[in-house]
């Protein structure tokens, strides 16, 4: 197993974000040094991992020179390529046309921007985000630093090698069917996908049928995803959801805890349903209330979230040249895109029933919610692929069935709305990290980091710094 990480004795150090801030304010480092530091880490490592989509290391110099304002002034992060930022392009992972600079940034980056963080440039991601690991058929996959034999997860799989592997301390990421909380669990972060609707969206994402997609950011410590939250609140307000506020320590009050081990229609593996019952022992520890009980779900949510995923394809691959310009190929599509394109074409007249199924969702986890605080249970259910495991390229029908059994418990996080969070609390058996996810009732982003907070004390995370000792 090969790992590899950048942490090293520079102006970064083995500090995050809000530890960045500080030492910014003390003026023990400055925001050039801070920024070159990183730039010269994901230059260290981009070789083994190949996160990178877009560079913009001079337009990051230039504003390590006259940072902008926020509480984040000056620290470096990276944006995952399918947002649009000024003078980037927006290449969505894949090759089925050239995109241009964008002329302005969009209403995420916006947002993100106005935070203080200095973006490096972009990340990579699988195409459009379908699948759970990104593997592309010509620039090869991104690869986890906790071990380069094993994907880094996906969509948002560029974003959590580099902080994982100490390049930036904190990069965005996006999530529509698991894709901040599946990298999260991989690389050993933390990955919350808020409430839908609780951050500025670009359009394309605010104008799906069903809102599937929320943006966030994957982190090494709690407190750094809570300070982002906090800061990101400042900047959008999102007026129909209870504020979030400045979380910053473990919540008193004894929460009742549902604990699953058996997604819509796929189970864990022995070792992850083992590693789950193990975190709801700790949490009984504490004094939570905790019960092992089944996950909601609609009836055939796996089935019509399936069908929906490949309605979105089909509408992205219909529409493609009108979007993109003459340049759009879609004989550079990969196998899985036109797969899932493929098998949404033959089952359009399903999908508004599938649409209306999936709207219910949010009923059926209000009443689950109104019985238990928080629901525990395994990101995914089982232990990360091996490179090649997921590759697009192969018979679509094939990896789909793959990632069903791998993706069994984030979807219906998506379809609801409500917030869910990974932490890197267990360990599997081949040393790599196996994330738990709690998720809460919609706007309740502040009782997930409250109770975060309490665990990342009651058992410290994994330190791939340790793990490459030893």
């Amino acid at each position: 197993m090969t790992r590899v990480h950048a942490f090293t004795d520079d102006a970064l150090g083995d500090l995050d974000a809000v530890g960045i801030v500080t030492a910014l304010h003390a003026r023990r480092v400055s925001v050039p040094e801070v920024v070159e530091a990183a730039i010269a880490r994901t230059t260290s490592v981009e070789d083994r991992l190949n996160a990178v989509a877009y560079v913009a290391y001079d337009r990051a110099r230039a504003e390590a020179r006259h940072p902008r304002g926020g509480y984040f002034a000056g620290v470096p992060t990276f944006v995952k390529d399918n947002v649009d930022v000024a003078n980037m392009p927006t290449q969505h992972g894949t090759d089925a046309w050239v995109d241009a600079p964008r002329r302005r940034d969009g209403d995420l980056a916006r947002m993100l921007l106005a935070t203080g963080v200095v973006p490096l440039g972009k990340t990579r991601l699988s195409e459009y985000g379908l699948s759970a690991s990104a593997e592309h058929p010509r620039l090869g996959p991104v690869r986890s630093p906790w071990s380069t034999e094993h994907i880094a997860g996906a969509s948002s799989a560029g974003s959590a090698a580099l902080v994982a592997a100490g390049a930036v301390p904190l990069a965005h990421g996006n999530d529509g069917g698991g894709s901040i909380r599946i990298p999260a669990s991989v690389n050993g972060l933390v990955g919350l996908k808020p409430t839908r609707g609780r951050l500025a969206q670009d359009r394309l994402t605010r104008e799906m049928p069903v809102r599937i997609v929320a943006d966030g950011v994957l982190t090494r410590t709690v407190r750094d995803t809570a300070a982002f939250l906090r800061e990101a609140e400042k900047v959008y307000r999102a007026l129909h959801l209870p504020p979030i506020g400045d979380v910053q320590g473990p919540g008193r009050r004894r929460l009742r805890v549902g604990v699953h081990t058996a997604g819509p229609g796929r189970s864990a593996t022995p070792e992850v349903a083992k590693l789950t019952l193990e975190t709801a022992a700790l949490l009984a520890d504490l004094g939570h209330q905790v019960e092992e009980v089944a996950m909601p779900a609609t009836p055939g949510f796996r089935d019509d979230f399936l069908l929906y995923w490949s309605f979105l394809a089909t509408m992205l691959v219909s529409t493609g040249r009108r979007t993109n310009g003459p340049t759009w190929d879609p004989t550079r599509l990969d196998a899985l895109t036109l797969g899932l394109a493929r098998r949404g074409r033959r089952q359009l007249h399903r999908v508004p029933g599938a649409i209306r199924r999936l709207k219910r969702a949010r009923r059926v986890s209000a009443a689950f919610h109104e019985r238990y605080d928080v629901a525990l249970m395994p990101t995914v259910a089982g232990p990360t692929p091996l490179v090649g495991y997921l590759d697009p390229t192969q018979d679509a029908e094939l990896v789909l069935d793959r990632l069903e059994d791998w993706v069994a418990f984030t979807p219906w996080h998506n379809v609801t709305g409500d917030p869910a969070l990974s932490l890197p609390l267990a360990t599997a058996a081949d040393g790599l990290p196996q994330g738990m996810m709690l998720a809460a009732g919609a706007g309740r982003e502040g009782t997930l980091l409250e109770l975060a907070l309490e665990l990342e004390q009651a058992a410290p995370f994994a330190s791939i710094q340790a793990a490459f000792r030893g």
